[in-house]
């Protein structure tokens, strides 16, 4: 979650009126630990229609929960013997927490607060691309790229232009990479000390592209951000690209806006299209594609509900809603990731989910197509 504790958005009407009872009845029977952000989360749950019903899925395993942490996003990678690592940034403790992927058991933690190699200040979203784990850092305005399996810093790079750095998706160019990375600067703070959205026309620097080559250097490539109503990027933190259909799925987190996905292209240009708000009903999170060998495939997106977490799935050509499922107790997600490829534990893959800031589940792929009845996926 895009976590701008003092961000205060407009008023709209009778929604902030039905967003003000609905606050008035979750706060008496509020989960112990609840800050004034989940209460306002869970109220604007409450008032909201009822969304596309998610059918239960049985989770493989939960990591273990670490509350101190705050756990934003997870990455995985495999290492030479077929050992699965998964990877994950703990905002609060400016560290990288790595698990076993195939049975969720902790192996070890990365790093600790500072600005040097191989230290972290508030790390958000993660990637692996290769042998290469990128991390967005948000209070060092950078992206820090380290080797696997020593973790060994080898790059970094942005701090020069990006602010508020979240998210992270990359495209395999071949000889390199290319980095797409949101950027959720705000416009300062009003008189209150609430953080301000820019106007629209200071929306046009929401994603930043870099090109990230072999050497270990990187190139600044731009940014862009639609400023109309319909396509501007008001809250961002997740994204995700298909370079063959030329599709880069945006989730925006403005909740008082809008819950739902911005499909651009690659160039960054609004494709005028959007996706997910008739079936959400809390907030839009992660993002990540399975393909196939076909060309067919299916977008996999979270609905970070406060009590249930929904991926909802996405037909990858038409973007036609397929459905949702639901783990019995994974909430509040995050970041997700698709470990696409076979392991013994999971020789059909396996979808990783933050767990309520505190740790992840795993959920086998093959429960989410039965669930859901999608064909037979051929890598």
């Amino acid at each position: 979650m895009t976590n701008h504790s003092n961000f205060r958005p407009p008023a709209r009407g009778l929604a902030i009126a039905a967003l003000a009872l609905a606050l008035a009845a979750c706060s008496a029977g509020a989960p112990t630990g609840e800050d004034a952000e989940d209460r306002a989360d869970r109220a604007r749950e409450a008032v909201r229609p009822a969304a596309a019903v998610a059918i239960d899925v049985a989770e493989a395993f939960a990591t273990p929960m670490t509350p101190e942490d705050n756990i934003d996003s997870v990455a995985s990678w495999t290492d030479a013997s077929g050992r699965v690592l998964l990877l994950a940034t703990a905002k609060s403790t400016h560290r990288l927490v790595v698990y076993d992927g195939s049975t969720g058991a902790f192996v070890r933690h990365v790093g600790g607060q500072g600005s040097g190699a191989g230290q972290f200040d508030r790390p958000n979203g993660i990637a692996v691309a290769g042998d290469l784990a990128f991390v967005v850092e948000r209070d060092n305005r950078r992206v820090q790229v380290l080797q696997l399996p020593g973790m060994q810093t080898v790059a970094g790079f942005g701090s020069d232009v990006l602010q508020l750095p979240y998210g992270i998706w990359i495209n395999d160019a071949g000889d390199g990479y290319e980095v797409y990375v949101t950027d959720a600067y705000m416009a300062g703070e009003d008189a209150q000390g609430e953080d301000m959205l820019p106007p629209l026309d200071g929306l046009d620097r929401r994603v930043h592209r870099f090109a990230f080559s072999a050497d270990g250097t990187a190139r600044h490539l731009g940014a862009f951000g639609d400023t109309s109503p319909e396509g501007a990027l008001r809250v961002v933190e997740s994204l995700w690209g298909d370079p063959a259909n030329d599709q880069l799925l945006i989730a925006e987190e403005d909740e008082t806006y809008a819950n739902e996905f911005k499909v651009y292209d690659l160039e960054g240009r609004f494709s005028g299209r959007t996706i997910g708000a008739e079936f959400l009903q809390a907030q839009t999170e992660g993002i990540v594609l399975k393909t196939c060998a076909n060309g067919s495939g299916w977008w996999i997106t979270t609905e970070q509900g406060k009590d249930r977490t929904a991926f909802h799935l996405f037909e990858r050509g038409s973007l036609d809603h397929v459905g949702a499922v639901s783990g019995p107790t994974v909430a509040n997600t995050d970041g997700i990731w698709l470990h696409d490829a076979p392991t013994m534990r999971f020789p059909e893959g396996v979808l990783y989910a933050v767990h309520d800031d505190q740790g992840a589940v795993a959920i086998d792929w093959r429960h989410i197509a039965t669930a859901l009845e999608l064909p037979a996926c051929a890598r």
